[in-house]
């Protein structure tokens, strides 16, 4: 696949878990983590390097001895999404062009989804996967429009920022549903479609 180059991943793994109850970062689907899933996807769709934006607990563990995987942690997650966004943005080295954000919560992201956006990528600074009319990541952004990260506040991500500036949008719509695990009910359903 022809495109700019690097493009980076943000990957959004310092949620404090309230309503899952216990790290589900380190939540088992099958035989790796839901961060690890998110992880192999970004390298498989080629998105280097990979900021995977972590709670300062969370060990990185030795099987992810890879020097394209920047690990950064988060020293104030209760500040909710945005602030993850701003520790992960923040880490990107100087010669990134782009960089799609992933949540670490959505461990059935496909590589082809991810590619879906890279594709659009050309006549806005913004890309977004939109499922059932809803915009949702993976969510590129240009290097132009990285400043963007700093205007959000809380844990609802890019979503109002994505609604202020429809013009900076383009919208690629993706077939199939991307379902968040926010509570062990979600993980076992998961693991039963899966399974």
């Amino acid at each position: 696949m022809e495109q700019q180059q690097p493009v980076a991943a943000v990957v959004l793994a310092a949620g404090e878990s309230r309503r899952f109850g216990s790290p589900k970062q380190l939540a088992r689907l099958g035989d790796k983590t839901l961060l690890e899933h998110v992880l192999a996807t970004a390298r498989a769709a080629g998105l280097s390097p990979v900021v995977a934006v972590v709670p300062v607990w969370l060990t990185r563990p030795a099987a992810m001895d890879d020097p394209t995987l920047l690990w950064v942690r988060n020293p104030h997650p209760e500040r909710g999404m945005s602030s993850s966004l701003g520790v992960g943005f923040g880490a990107l080295p100087a010669d990134v062009t782009a960089a799609v954000i992933l949540l670490a919560d959505q461990p059935t992201l496909s590589v082809e989804r991810v590619h879906a956006v890279l594709r659009a990528r050309g006549d806005r600074p913004i890309v977004a996967s939109r499922t059932g009319g809803r915009l949702m990541p993976p969510v590129l952004l240009e290097r132009s429009r990285f400043e963007i990260v700093a205007s959000v506040r809380g844990d609802i991500g890019l979503r109002e920022a994505l609604a202020a500036h429809p013009e900076a949008v383009r919208a690629v719509d993706v077939e199939g549903d991307l379902p968040d695990v926010d509570s062990p009910i979600d993980l076992t359903r998961l693991d039963n479609r899966d399974g």
